[in-house]
């Protein structure tokens, strides 16, 4: 094959791998989505008292929406239909602190913190269909101590300017997720297998 003829073959060999590559780019984007502030509060009662446990350690570990450019409109673009495409936060579970060792201690246990260091929760979608301004639901799945259940929370959202603030609240039993309801003082206090998990989460992403 002459110099020609092999150039051509290059250029040629090259095109097709421009066409082969185009269909499969994705018509999304990747953004720099983080967490300014959170906190979230699993609260339970127990046959002697009641108890929470609260931590401030959130942080997005996958986040990729359309093609909507970061701006005033952002999150407006954000919350509409197909407007995340995909989005994970973590909570280590590790951090929850109830003010007593003990507890603590059966907590981890319970949550099998050093088997799955890990509580997340994947959005699948968020539906505000018939709902108030600002108020919704956000359908996904919420992983707890290695067991995955699909979950719907009520929250509700505030836009201003850069941020949008998430709050919201779910009712769970420990016992969907294989979880043992922890025990203290030899057994003579035992936890009610129901929780309340509450959440106040500060998403942000640059204004351009």
């Amino acid at each position: 094959m002459n110099t020609s003829s092999r150039n051509r073959s290059i250029v040629a060999a090259a095109l097709a791998a421009i066409v082969l590559v185009i269909p499969l780019a994705r018509p999304s984007a990747q953004q720099a989505l983080a967490v300014d502030s959170a906190r979230v509060t699993i609260a339970g009662t127990s046959n002697v008292h009641e108890y929470t446990a609260t931590t401030t350690t959130v942080r997005v570990t996958a986040a990729q929406v359309g093609s909507a450019a970061a701006g005033p409109a952002f999150w407006d673009n954000v919350l509409a239909p197909g407007g995340m495409a995909a989005f994970e936060i973590a909570v280590p579970a590790g951090t929850l602190k109830s003010g007593k060792d003990g507890l603590d201690k059966n907590m981890y246990k319970a949550l099998k913190v050093q088997e799955h260091p890990d509580i997340t929760f994947r959005l699948v979608r968020f539906d505000f269909e018939g709902q108030p301004a600002g108020s919704g639901r956000a359908i996904g799945a919420l992983t707890i101590a290695g067991v995955e259940r699909e979950v719907a929370l009520a929250i509700t959202t505030t836009q201003a300017g850069s941020k949008l603030t998430v709050k919201g609240r779910l009712d769970l039993l420990m016992t969907d997720y294989g979880i043992t309801p922890p025990k203290a003082m030899m057994g003579m206090l035992k936890t009610d297998p129901k929780v309340t998990v509450t959440f106040e989460t500060v998403l942000v992403v640059p204004l351009t």
